[in-house]
């Protein structure tokens, strides 16, 4: 078990922090969820990039490195799949989108499992995964 799944268990049941803690784990899952959405709908991850903004401020360990993940992939996603369109007139941004799809999807699976076992992103600021 982790450090951060340890001191769950021993807080009181109910108090304060174990509330705070695990309203911070349902937003934070709520973001990742609202990201994989927005493959369909496309404006339910922008909500989560303004949750993750107004939740950023003020979050505990291990959410805070969540939400800077969380940022990164968006903005950096927005980047990828603005290039991947205007792109697409010369056929490279079929390729720029669907590396867009994979490398998206692969840092939401990412940090849903790391949500899931209260553990935080090693490195919210890498480029990869």
């Amino acid at each position: 078990m982790t450090e951060a799944s340890d001191e769950r268990r021993e807080m009181p049941e109910g108090s304060p922090e174990e509330m705070r803690t695990d309203s911070e784990r349902q937003a934070v899952l709520l973001v990742y969820i609202l990201y994989l959405i927005g493959f369909a709908t496309g404006i339910s991850a922008f909500a989560g990039v303004v949750i993750a903004h107004t939740k950023q401020e003020g979050a505990t360990p291990p959410w805070d490195s969540h939400y800077r993940y969380l940022i990164r992939t968006f903005w950096l996603g927005l980047v990828q799949l603005a290039i991947g369109v205007v792109m697409t007139m010369v056929f490279v941004g079929i390729v720029i989108i669907f590396w867009w799809a994979f490398w998206t999807g692969v840092r939401c699976v990412k940090g849903l499992l790391r949500t899931l076992d209260d553990e935080p992103i090693k490195n919210p600021d890498t480029l990869l995964w």
